[in-house]
């Protein structure tokens, strides 16, 4: 089907040349003239003889005169030259010479200035009278205001009724593409070219294809701003015109036309409507998006309560088969304003990787199953500023334990900047790792109170002493090079430990003991020390009936 472009906003000077009730004579040739020069709009006809009628003039415009400024014996062609110049400085689209009123014929100078300054010149013989010439202009300009209002209600009449069709969001474009004669680009909320029309708009040169970058860049920038917001820029000899969708901080997409043409005001008009009636297609389809939310969710607790047959046959009848085993669980979240934009891509990757991720909210959280092919999708989620917690390979009968692996991953991954933090990393701490991070802090605090009270008061060194001692597994050697003191004076220290604890430290459980309360307490070393010089490095040492009393600690 054909394009259905819009009248132009002015009648040309050829169309209004062409008046036959006119009888006008053009005396520049065309071929003289420069390209296009017949073809300027003409916005009113003016009539003035006035040396310099500029200031009552306005670009667009035809000035009809009869000569009287010329009317003297003295005009030389520089006079001529002067007065056309200042015309075309100021945007006149063409000069009329009305003949037989004060002079016959139209002066050759004149005809010789406006061929020399690219000014179309046209002879209006005495039968025509200027005001006929004007009448003929303004009819012309209503017939065209007509034709473009016609055309206005036309174009939104066609777009309303692809609206209603069942493809309704892609046909609106379409339409819209047709109507205004350009390209139509839908991009999503992530900036990823959804729809364009017609659909082999960037499949050839070059040029279209940077147009098509330029766009999504620009597409890009507006989305990361959260607000809504229109753009126009060139590129490749392009204007394109941008325009956000949906509401501030809910954006769901940018609307971007591309064309030879800027969009005039009537066709403007069509691509408000056209983005309304997208930013109302496209928050159905997010309601709708919630809807399918709900239900993934359901399913999620579907496989979490055992029943994989069940959530498998719902799962593929409505978006295919679940990854397939093993499958790895991970664990996000994001504030409120930003899920919908996360929930959205992860629903364009579920639909690009069908059967290799799936995807549910959790409460405030978001829980996803991959499978080895689809671990790029975390790293993007990364890209939002997410941290990520990954469990270990498991399958969906044990969706339950990777559950809660993932989110102690995740739980552990806020500690630091966002990224990926899989659950086999922080399992290799130790289970002592995690005191740190529980209600234990308070405990650990307590315990050690009487060393850390009495460091502050003396200046002494007992705390990091006895971490010192614990992590050479309790030999005074080892402890004293590390604090670069005699072995004696280390013995002495951990005495008096021992005394302001009131704990035996020779045995295994006071030993154990005083190493959680360093780790819960944070006053140690980080907690990720532990399975390097931690307690499982030298509990045996203590239990060993062949060690010495200087390697067991016995006085």
């Amino acid at each position: 089907m054909s394009p259905s472009i819009a009248p132009p906003l002015l009648p040309s000077l050829r169309r209004l040349l062409a008046q036959p009730n006119l009888n006008v004579r053009l005396l520049t040739a065309e071929t003289a003239l420069p390209p296009g020069a017949l073809d300027r709009p003409v916005d009113w006809v003016h009539s003035s003889d006035l040396p310099d009628p500029t200031p009552f003039l306005s670009p667009h415009q035809m000035l009809l005169t009869t000569g009287r400024q010329f009317a003297f014996d003295t005009m030389t062609d520089a006079v001529y030259t002067d007065y056309v110049q200042r015309l075309t400085a100021h945007g006149i689209s063409c000069l009329g010479f009305g003949t037989e009123v004060i002079r016959d014929g139209t002066p050759d100078a004149l005809i010789a200035a406006c061929l020399a300054g690219g000014m179309p010149l046209i002879e209006v013989p005495y039968d025509t009278p200027f005001i006929a010439v004007a009448r003929a202009g303004g009819d012309l300009v209503a017939e065209l205001r007509f034709a473009r209002d016609t055309w206005t209600l036309g174009a939104q009449r066609a777009i309303s009724l692809a609206a209603l069709r069942p493809d309704g969001l892609s046909a609106t474009l379409s339409e819209l593409s047709r109507q205004l004669g350009h390209w139509v680009a839908l991009f999503d909320s992530n900036g990823v070219l959804n729809q364009v029309f017609p659909r082999d708009t960037f499949s050839g040169a070059s040029a279209a294809r940077g147009s098509r970058d330029r766009a999504q860049q620009e597409a890009e920038r507006i989305l990361r701003r959260g607000q809504r917001a229109s753009l126009t820029v060139t590129d490749h000899g392009e204007t394109l015109n941008l325009q956000t969708l949906g509401r501030r901080d809910h954006l769901r997409g940018v609307l971007a036309l591309g064309g030879q043409t800027t969009l005039d005001p009537a066709s403007q008009e069509v691509v408000t409507s056209v983005i309304a009636l997208a930013g109302l297609a496209l928050e159905q389809n997010t309601a709708l998006g919630h809807a399918r939310g709900h239900l993934r969710s359901g399913l999620l607790q579907t496989l979490l309560g055992g029943q994989v047959e069940l959530a498998t046959t719902v799962s593929t009848e409505l978006w295919g088969a679940f990854p397939e085993e093993p499958v790895r669980v991970a664990v996000s979240a994001t504030s409120p304003e930003r899920l919908d934009a996360v929930t959205d891509f992860l629903e364009l990757r579920a639909a690009e990787r069908n059967g290799h991720l799936f995807y549910a909210r959790l409460g405030t959280s978001i829980v996803l199953c991959i499978d080895s092919h689809s671990h790029s999708v975390l790293r993007e989620l990364v890209g939002f500023g997410l941290h990520v917690g990954l469990s270990d390979p498991t399958v969906f009968s044990s969706l339950s334990g990777a559950l809660t692996q993932a989110r102690q991953a995740w739980d552990r991954s806020r500690e630091g900047e966002p990224g990926i933090t899989p659950f086999d990393a922080i399992s290799r701490q130790g289970v002592l790792a995690f005191l740190a991070r529980t209600d234990a802090s308070a405990v650990g605090r307590a315990a050690l109170a009487p060393l850390t009270d009495h460091d502050a008061a003396t200046g002494s060194t007992l705390v990091h002493t006895l971490r010192v001692w614990l992590e050479a597994n309790g030999q005074f050697t080892p402890a004293a090079a590390a604090l670069g003191v005699h072995r004696h004076t280390v013995r002495n220290r951990i005495g008096q430990v021992e005394v302001l604890l009131a704990r035996d430290l020779s045995g295994f459980h006071a030993r154990a003991d005083a190493w959680a309360a360093l780790l819960a307490s944070n006053v140690a070393a980080t907690a990720g020390d532990a399975p390097a010089r931690g307690l499982g490095s030298w509990s045996g040492a203590s239990t060993d009936p062949s060690r010495t009393p200087e390697q067991g600690h016995r006085r």
